[in-house]
């Protein structure tokens, strides 16, 4: 269930919320909830997203059900400290894609007093720790762990599995691309389209 408290944090300190699951979980669609409320609060904010995450817009953070809001294309995660001034609340979409240095850029944030929340895959195709997740997940006060259903069967799914050959790490897509899969039907997956695995 998703973190409901944060807006009763005192003025004076911040915090990190880490809103993290597979492809098609929701996590783009929870993100927008948390920065909307902030708005209807009337708090001052700032969202940014990764300058190559242009699928549904090259500038408006989009979830896969068409929810959006406009946010701040930016190439590095130091581009969002120096455009993250005066705000109370600092939004962050596909932050897997962002460098490493974004676990420090976001604690910095944190530290000067602002709400920092963050959205992203918290594991690549294969199934491993993705880029600044794990960091950002480890210094969070708040976690939300959100899940997909899975494709073949109907449980619960934790993974993105990639339905293509492609073994780049970072491969922009949808449906056509990824689907969610359960821990079992990622491991039957994985090792039919790798049976050396």
């Amino acid at each position: 269930m998703p973190f409901e408290n944060t807006e009763h944090h005192t003025s004076r300190g911040g915090w990190i919320e880490v809103i993290v699951g597979s492809m098609f979980s929701g996590k783009t669609e929870e993100l927008i909830r948390r920065l909307r409320r902030a708005e209807y609060a009337r708090l001052r904010t700032e969202i940014f997203k990764p300058g190559i995450d242009t699928r549904y817009s090259d500038e408006d953070v989009v979830s896969h059900d068409e929810k959006s809001i406009r946010s701040t294309p930016v190439e590095s995660a130091q581009n969002i400290m120096i455009l993250a001034s005066e705000v109370d609340v600092v939004g962050i979409d596909e932050a897997q894609f962002f460098d490493q240095g974004l676990v420090g850029v976001c604690n910095e944030l944190a530290n000067m007093g602002m709400r920092v929340l963050v959205a992203g895959l918290d594991m690549d195709f294969t199934g491993k720790p993705f880029g600044p997740m794990p960091g950002l997940m480890a210094t969070a006060e708040h976690v939300t762990k959100i899940h997909a259903i899975c494709l073949r069967c109907g449980n619960l799914a934790n993974y993105s599995h990639r339905k293509t050959a492609s073994r780049k790490l970072v491969v922009l897509g949808e449906t056509d691309e990824y689907e969610p899969l359960c821990r079992s039907c990622f491991i039957e997956a994985t090792q039919k389209s790798n049976p050396s695995r």
